[in-house]
């Protein structure tokens, strides 16, 4: 899946989006990860409505697991009626994250990558 996300031989040159991509991929099944935390990893400090941009325009064959990706009142960012609400609900409660009313508990949840895992996976 990385090996997709580099345009070129050199990760530095890897572009905003594919800095995002690349960190969403990192995050672990049973976890979340809220939009702002995410631009912070990806280097973009303050662009997490960029962060949701850059995951509707992933190539669907990246299978980002987008579904781990919530915003940071800990809450699943659908309308509570759609299509989408249900299927990011059912996707996290599969992966053993427990969702109710559409929020999820940071404290439990929520992905707090370390140091080593930071250093040893971004390329960037």
């Amino acid at each position: 899946m990385t090996q997709s996300l580099y345009p070129s031989s050199q990760p530095h040159s890897l572009t905003a989006k594919q800095k995002i991509w690349f960190v969403v991929a990192l995050i672990p099944e049973g976890k979340v990860a809220c939009y702002g935390k995410i631009a912070d990893l990806a280097g973009l400090p303050g662009r997490a409505r960029y962060v949701s941009r850059a995951l509707k325009e992933a190539p669907e064959t990246l299978s980002l697991p987008w579904h781990r990706v919530i915003n940071s009142q800990g809450k699943i960012s659908f309308d509570k009626f759609s299509q989408m609400f249900q299927h990011q609900t059912e996707c996290l409660r599969i992966e053993g994250v427990a969702v109710n009313s559409g929020k999820i508990a940071l404290s439990e949840f929520e992905w707090q990558p370390d140091m080593a895992t930071l250093v040893m996976s971004l390329p960037f």
